[in-house]
């Protein structure tokens, strides 16, 4: 299994549903559902439209940002163990492939995981929950990267 593929089946593993006492919960639960989910992208994105030092990665989406807002809240609503309403209205995610028409290089992640970090420092996380997003949004942002140039 290449090194890739086990990375990303970590993040798979540990965004599961874990054990607190006897019930599952998911890091969805934890972020508060969908209201946390909404936040964390609206958040997200409006510093993306904002700041410049993320224009490379502003750049690649449109100039009205509704539809990028919803993807993403439905897409992580289910990476982070919610409703699987991404799959039920576009099926699969495979996120790479959906993103391999942009060219996506170490500028770009970079650019995206600056906005996450930021969009993350505005949210009401544990310092565990916010320690496992930060390694999954980090290997998740490295395996969209589709290009060597900056």
């Amino acid at each position: 299994m290449s090194k890739l593929k086990t990375g990303l089946n970590k993040i798979k593993q540990w965004l599961a549903p874990h054990k607190a006492s006897s019930q599952q919960v998911t890091p969805y639960q934890l972020m508060g559902e969908k209201a946390g989910i909404d936040k964390l992208v609206n958040d997200f994105y409006d510093i993306m439209d904002t700041a410049p030092e993320a224009k490379n990665c502003r750049n690649l989406h449109g100039d009205d940002l509704s539809s990028s807002r919803e993807k993403l809240k439905l897409f992580l609503t289910q990476w982070l163990g919610g409703p699987l309403d991404y799959s039920d209205l576009y099926g699969h995610p495979r996120m790479r492939m959906r993103h391999m028409k942009f060219k996506i290089g170490q500028t770009e992640v970079d650019e995206w995981l600056w906005c996450m970090n930021h969009a993350l420092d505005q949210q009401n996380l544990t310092e565990e929950l916010r320690v496992r997003l930060d390694q999954a949004f980090h290997q998740f942002a490295h395996h969209m990267k589709n290009s060597e140039g900056e």
